[in-house]
Order: C-alpha cells, then sequence, then structure tokens
C-alpha cells in the first residue's frame, strides 16, 4: 500500500536541509506533498504562492520524482491532511529544542484528525541551517549558495 506524506513548512526559504528531509521521505513512502503553509508568526520575504514555485523549481533540480508542492493559506494542517487521505505528516528535526516546540503540535493534529507524525533527524552537517538564518544573511547580502538549492539561491539572492 502507498502511503501518502505531508511535509509541511513556510518554507522561506527552502533549504538544503528541507530538501535532505525531502529526499529521505521521499525514499519511506509513495507519495511525499511538501505544504507550504501560512505561520501567523512569521513574516515570509515572499508570498506562499512565490514560495511554492520556487521549490517545484528545486525539487525538478534535484530529481525528485514523488514529491509535488502544494500550498495551505489558511486553515488547519489536520484538517488539510484529512481531506486529501494524507497518511503521516513528516517533520525535520534539528535539535531537541525542534522536538520541544514540534511535539505538542503531534499531539493536537493526532487529537484533531487521527494523523501520525514521523520525526526525521537532520543531517549533521546541515543542522545548523534554519530559514530564518538564512534569509536573514540573503537580506543582509551574504552569499546563501552552501545553505540552499541553486534556483533558491537565485531568487532569495537577488535584491528587491
Amino acid at each position: 500500500m502507498s502511503k501518502l506524506a505531508v511535509y509541511p513548512g513556510s518554507f522561506d526559504p527552502f533549504t538544503l536541509g528541507h530538501l535532505d528531509v525531502a529526499r529521505r521521505a521521499a525514499k519511506l513512502f509513495g507519495e511525499l506533498q511538501i505544504l507550504v503553509v501560512h505561520n501567523p508568526q512569521k513574516t515570509g520575504r515572499f508570498e506562499i504562492a512565490d514560495r511554492v514555485v520556487v521549490i517545484d523549481g528545486a525539487l525538478a533540480e534535484a530529481g525528485l520524482q514523488n514529491v509535488s508542492v502544494r500550498q495551505l493559506p489558511t486553515g488547519l494542517l489536520s484538517d488539510y491532511c484529512k481531506s486529501i487521505g494524507a497518511d503521516v505528516i513528516v517533520k525535520g528535526i534539528r535539535s531537541s529544542s525542534d522536538v520541544t516546540s514540534e511535539l505538542p503540535q503531534a499531539f493536537v493534529n493526532r487529537d484533531l484528525s487521527g494523523i501520525e507524525t514521523v520525526y526525521l533527524p537532520s543531517d549533521p552537517a546541515l543542522s545548523h541551517i534554519s530559514s530564518s538564518l538564512v534569509r536573514q544573511v540573503a537580506e543582509l547580502g551574504g552569499d546563501i549558495s552552501s545553505y540552499v538549492p541553486p534556483l533558491v539561491a537565485e531568487v532569495y539572492g537577488r535584491k528587491d
């Protein structure tokens, strides 16, 4: 039986750490859907629809076949997962602080929809990379090419 997994996040920007988690999750599940969601606690540099396009291009560059990108600008992740028949939510974990913040969300998602969350630990070589740090480096004119896929570096590295 093929399983549908949803990998949610704001992905602003989509980093090499995100790509690594997506690549590994794609091997574990029949289909992986990267879901770009709105996080009310964050202000994105790009609109959600623009992030979807960039992530889709980065996935194509990486040659990932069973991965698609969708968006959820409003609403509950658990409702979305239920509506598409998702079997599992995938989350990448870089440190114990990620577990501390992600675990309550997993409990609530399971309470609301019955969906389980699977955690994939980050590659240690990538665990220092966060979207907020990469975004800050880009906004200050720094080179982000060692932290993000090539297309993302091109788009996020542009001066507005």
